[in-house]
């Protein structure tokens, strides 16, 4: 991947934004039809353009499984705009609210909230899943009645140059826009006066967009990402555990923001699990570095990164397990592959153990009791998924209960993600808002607030006018009781 990028220039977005806000305002009272159509031009693009993004994602990895592409970015794109379309218009319904003082409602006065569209969102996403995490927002973005500039990453250029011509084939730019270009577009894009911005990405980038953003006042959402804990169970049934755990993990070679970042293995358990994860891997992935199901690092920045988080555990002595079912030799390859690695008790202030890995190794820590664990999670930032792996509802309740993360999946990893009813996001570091679905959707609405007063107005006869006297000083002592 070159690192030059050519960039778009601040006036030429400005430009942009200036024609969909006026788009926007005289377009008026957005139509449930409309919002439908647009959702449908954007399952269009996913649908026509799925071969297209499905090659662009692999030149832009190095390698990245077809399958795995068309699940997690092709399909998983569509079922969120589809979610859209057949709910918009139950999410549109006025919300009905209580009128106090009671009188009031009485005598006729009546309280509701209207979700009224924001005007425009800026949507930057990331290189990991660009086409998924491009689409999936654009379900809350559109459905709210709103129009979109996307900034997709510079990581993965031939998958955003894939999605600028898919939307430009469906979309006016007045409705959506995508902006392509290197760090400084993104900076630039950052500071535009959105209506609201939706970041996903990078904690330590994640400060910078939130800055850019303040300027204007712009109200953001950050998906963000951080360390997400796994803990097993003393009474896990550990076959089925490390089945999910591992096809979670090797997924997009880890490069989730949701893949589990490290495991919590009861002390006297640690060799089952580590065979039983071998097993695992075996089973989904006989060979590694030939099987186009396993996909590659993105880069070589970050295949050198992932790599010098082994590397320093192996000069502090700690024990390295590197999964590789067929031995195959990783020094040979084209691509950046990376076995999936445990790293087994490393210390707590090695890399490995301060950074969100984003690749395939995973540290292994050895615990005695549950509390450990869960003092270990609390000690920490709250990470942006959790997992726990047993059937015990007094664990269950013990973790759910005493720590704090953006989502929680039980026996299984990331899958919270995938429901559309859920919301999603992070805590603290790992983020700031949520979306997906009805949240989605009331994150990019304004919920309007509005009170009709009743026709007879009681203002006079309650004493709430001037002159002051007894009538008002009953009604506050009624208040306050």
């Amino acid at each position: 991947m070159s690192e030059s990028y050519e960039e778009t220039s601040q006036l030429e977005m400005q430009a942009i934004l200036d024609r969909q806000r006026a788009a926007y305002l005289a377009e008026g009272v957005v139509s449930s039809q409309t919002r439908i159509d647009r959702l449908e031009r954007a399952v269009q693009v996913v649908k026509k353009h799925q071969k297209a993004f499905v090659q662009a994602m692999n030149e832009d990895f190095g390698h990245r499984s077809e399958h795995q592409s068309l699940f997690t970015d092709i399909a998983s794109s569509i079922g969120p705009l589809r979610h859209a379309q057949q709910n918009l218009k139950r999410w549109q319904k006025k919300d009905k609210r209580k009128v106090t003082p009671g009188v009031l409602a009485l005598l006729g006065a009546r309280a509701w909230i209207e979700y009224q569209p924001l005007g425009v969102v800026g949507v930057i996403s990331p290189w990991n899943f660009p086409v998924n995490l491009t689409f999936t927002p654009l379900a809350g973005v559109l459905s709210a009645g709103n129009r979109c500039m996307i900034k997709p990453s510079e990581y993965t250029p031939a998958t955003s140059a894939a999605m600028a011509v898919g939307f430009a084939e469906e979309f006016d730019e007045e409705e959506i826009a995508v902006i392509t270009g290197g760090p400084q577009t993104g900076a630039d894009f950052s500071g535009l006066a959105f209506d609201h911005l939706l970041f996903t990405g990078a904690t330590s980038v994640a400060k910078h967009v939130m800055r850019a953003a303040s300027e204007n006042l712009v109200p953001v959402t950050l998906e963000l990402g951080g360390k997400s804990p796994v803990i097993i169970s003393p009474k896990a049934d550990m076959a089925p555990t490390t089945d999910a755990l591992m096809a979670g993990k090797m997924l997009n070679a880890g490069q989730i923001c949701l893949a589990p970042d490290y495991v919590f293995v009861p002390r006297d358990r640690m060799g089952e699990f580590v065979e039983s994860s071998k097993r695992s891997v075996a089973k989904m992935y006989p060979t590694l570095l030939d099987n186009p199901d396993y996909t590659s690092v993105v880069n070589d920045r970050h295949f050198q990164r992932i790599n010098g988080y082994v590397d320093e555990a192996r000069e502090r002595g700690v024990e390295v397990v590197e999964i590789n079912p067929a031995n195959e030799d990783f020094r040979q390859q084209s691509a950046h592959k990376i076995a999936p690695t445990f790293l087994i008790d490393p210390p707590e202030d090695s890399a490995v153990m301060q950074d969100e890995i984003f690749g395939p190794v995973m540290p292994i820590k050895s615990y005695d009791t549950l509390d450990e664990t869960v003092d270990y999670v609390n000690s920490h930032d709250r990470p942006l998924g959790l997992y726990y792996f047993g059937t015990d509802q007094q664990e269950t309740d013990q973790v759910l209960g005493n720590t704090t993360s953006g989502g929680v999946t039980l026996n299984d990893v990331v899958m919270h993600v995938a429901q559309e009813d859920l919301p999603f996001g992070g805590v603290g570091p790992s983020g700031m808002g949520s979306y997906h679905g009805e949240d989605g959707f009331r994150t990019f609405s304004h919920a309007k607030a509005v009170f009709k007063q009743a026709t007879f107005n009681p203002a006079e006869k309650l004493g709430l006018r001037p002159p002051y006297g007894e009538k008002l000083m009953g009604l506050l002592k009624a208040q306050m009781k």
